[in-house]
């Protein structure tokens, strides 16, 4: 049992006296202009060629890209043009566009994936480079459980101890949380990790007490106070894992290539236990590769920044990367909620290098774990990758990054393009059911004008399309026979291919259901609504069966109406139509189905849709799981404000983790909040049950104010008048 664990209320000889985190040093990190480019931007790379990209693979996956859509194009005006072009064939042409041109850049640049992987490409290394620059490891994080959190860094700080390379390396965790209760066992939790590794490398804690931006503004209040103190960020996600190979070796790329600004790595899904988990965790081990190595190669010097589990260039950040407020009010006003798209376009833009480290494993992440979840975090990234609509255009950004800004947009504008196109078809289909054709217009003609429609050429381009959008999970699937160290290791290839076949069933039932959510983000987005914040569920996915109707009610009536539709033009048409509509009819069942973690963990026994990071499991993940159990049992009785004002000791241990940072300048306005809980703590009389006082908003406030909490503790515990106690 940990050492901290014995005695978890004394006093810490590492906080008292001294602090949570370092001492400040504060420097500028200003907004840029999306309409001017800062004074010295773009700036001259230090090494020849530091920042310039290979032209020539841009013209072998764009270019090819572009060529397919064109004679795609072609072929579906063919198709119509046989018997001219109707205004609604026009519609369904125009919607066809717009989807193949965003099919065939994933394939094209999946091509190009599966030729590098195929040829078993060399991992890029430094090993040879001592450290001599400093990196901070972030680990933000919002209500999270501060068990996985803690448990993650710990043994993630130990592994980086053992390799001899942890004098390079601080790490922090920025703390967003607002419930009262997680951000006290926050702390618990800080004094078992202090208590672990203190004596062998340097961590830190920091809860703002409000959290302005969110997850940017976040790491953005670090850098200002202490980033210049650090080389590089290493920003890590609150379901996080790096190896500690990855961590130096990004460390080493970034030291030995001054032009680089930002060094993304790809991450693999982990831990998934609910069959929607596992279902994502083995399509982006399987299929991932292709698309990711792809995307690698040919963007070259102007990758992208997924967020996480990427190190950063202070200097290039700080002094490109700030992020202005949008004008107007949300959802497409205000702060940019897809920040990392547009701090790698940003940072591009002055002059540095954004890279995608497709060659370097042992990063790793976590997934939703139901479609509910899902649907909540996309609703999120829908809101702010349709903010990239107003950055798209911005004033120097490479045309790299712009396409990045638009593919973030149409990965969920696409939904109700396919939609579209899907009822136009449909509309098309009951038009020549229903609708009498005009055999002789008003033109003389001796023979009659009849609806005509090449269907043969139609059908081939309908499975040339089919061809396009599977494109990468073929390519992946032939990788994965062909790996035979691979196919054994999940079990043989008659194993991987049941895999197979399961995860291309249920991602074909679930598409239709995520479509319409996504067509529903966006008009909950263009009707004017925000989305909010609100903290991810990790593991257990399942949801009250009732809960699970309500939410999936417009998908199955949906599914209902179109099947009616089809059915009144004939069963043919509804065969056609059965695959995307099964899944919406049975939204409910699979939902609850995929979100169970007991129905996973049963598929999970059958080694279906198993991972190699599944079947071997990383010795980090191991590691991190013990660690988060002992980190559970550690913090079972959490602390509470009776306790930290009966306390003196654990309330000088509290005081020496708040932030330190004044609440507002001197002069400056008052907020709501902090009048409403400075009188509410003016007004008590006595401790007794003084929680109950406060809502959980102005708990979390008054946690972080240390002159409110002296005041609270100078009270009495229960209120005497006249020789009767009573309480307050």
């Amino acid at each position: 049992m940990m050492q901290a664990e014995a005695d978890i209320s004394a006093v810490d000889p590492i906080l008292v006296g001294g602090a949570a985190m370092p001492l400040e040093r504060p420097s500028p990190m200003e907004a840029q202009s999306l309409r001017a480019l800062s004074d010295g931007m773009p700036r001259k790379s230090i090494i020849a060629n530091g920042v310039k990209s290979v032209t020539l693979r841009r013209l072998l996956v764009v270019g090819s890209a572009f060529i397919m859509s064109i004679m795609a194009i072609y072929e579906m005006v063919s198709v119509f043009n046989v018997g001219g072009v109707t205004p609604l064939e026009y519609i369904v042409l125009v919607l066809f566009a717009v989807n193949f041109c965003w099919i065939a850049l994933a394939f094209s640049g999946g091509i190009a994936g599966f030729i590098i992987l195929l040829k078993k490409p060399s991992t890029e290394t430094a090993e040879s480079i001592k450290l001599h620059t400093r990196t901070a490891i972030l680990m933000p994080t919002y209500n999270e459980s501060p068990d996985r959190v803690f448990a993650a860094v710990e043994v993630m700080a130990m592994a980086l101890v053992a390799s001899g390379e942890s004098h390079a390396f601080d790490w922090f965790i920025l703390s967003d949380t607002t419930d009262p209760d997680i951000a006290l066992a926050e702390e618990q939790a800080f004094l078992i990790l202090r208590h672990q590794v203190s004596k062998d490398t340097r961590v830190y804690y920091r809860r703002r007490r409000k959290n302005d931006a969110r997850k940017a503004g976040n790491v953005a209040d670090f850098c200002k106070r202490w980033g210049a103190r650090y080389d590089h960020l290493l920003v890590l996600d609150a379901d996080s894992l790096m190896e500690t190979h990855t961590i130096v070796s990004l460390a080493r790329r970034m030291q030995a290539d001054p032009d680089a600004g930002l060094i993304q790595t790809i991450p693999y899904l982990i831990n998934g236990n609910t069959l929607m988990a596992r279902l994502q965790q083995f399509a982006a081990r399987i299929y991932g590769p292709v698309i990711g190595t792809g995307l690698s190669w040919w963007t070259h010097k102007e990758g992208n920044f997924w967020g996480h589990n990427a190190i950063i260039r202070t200097q290039a950040f700080m002094s490109a990367a700030g992020l202005p407020n949008l004008a107007g009010r949300p959802p497409f006003g205000g702060h940019i909620m897809s920040h990392d798209f547009v701090e790698a376009a940003l940072i591009r833009r002055a002059g540095w290098s954004v890279v995608i480290a497709a060659d370097l494993p042992g990063s790793y992440e976590e997934c939703p774990p139901s479609i509910v979840d899902l649907a909540v975090r996309d609703r999120r990234w829908c809101q702010g990758n349709l903010q990239h609509s107003r950055v798209l255009f911005s004033k120097g950004l490479h045309w790299v990054s712009r396409l990045h800004l638009l593919t973030g947009i149409m990965a969920y504008l696409s939904s109700p393009f396919w939609l579209m196109l899907i009822l136009s078809g449909l509309m098309l289909a009951l038009q020549a059911h229903f609708i009498r054709p005009e055999y002789f217009t008003d033109q003389f003609s001796l023979f009659p004008t009849w609806p005509v429609m090449d269907s043969d050429r139609a059908l081939r381009l309908f499975y040339i399309t089919m061809g396009i959008l599977f494109g990468p999970k073929i390519l992946g699937i032939i990788l994965l026979l062909k790996n035979s160290s691979m196919s054994k290791q999940l079990g043989g290839r008659g194993k991987a291919m049941i895999s197979v076949v399961v995860e291309v069933i249920l991602s074909a039932l679930i598409a239709p259901i995520m479509m319409l959510i996504h067509c529903g983000a966006v008009m909950s987005i263009l009707a004017g609504r925000d989305s909010g914040w609100a903290p991810q569920r990790r593991d257990d996915g399942s949801l009250p069966w009732l809960t699970l109707i309500y939410r999936h009610r417009w998908h199955m009536l949906i599914g209902a109406l179109l099947g009616y539709a089809a059915v009144l033009d004939s069963l043919t048409l509804l065969a056609w139509m059965s695959p995307a509509l099964i899944g919406l009819w049975l939204a409910v069942p699979l939902s609850a189905m995929t979100g169970s973690e007991g129905f996973g963990l049963w598929v999970k026994r059958l080694a279906i849709l198993a991972t190699p990071e599944e079947v071997c499991a990383p010795k980090l993940s191991l590691d991190s799981q013990l660690r988060r159990s002992e980190y559970v049992s550690a913090i079972a009785q959490p602390w509470t404000l009776s306790k930290l004002l009966q306390d003196p000791e654990l309330m000088d241990l509290h005081l020496a983790i708040i932030d330190k940072r004044p609440h507002r300048l001197p002069g400056s306005a008052v907020e709501s909040l902090e009048a409403i809980t400075r009188v509410k703590v003016q007004e008590a009389q006595c401790q007794h049950n003084i929680a109950s006082l406060f809502t959980r908003q102005e708990l979390a406030y008054l946690l972080g104010n240390p002159l409110l909490l002296k005041q609270l503790q100078k009270l009495p515990e229960q209120y005497v008048t006249e020789g009767i106690v009573s309480f307050c």
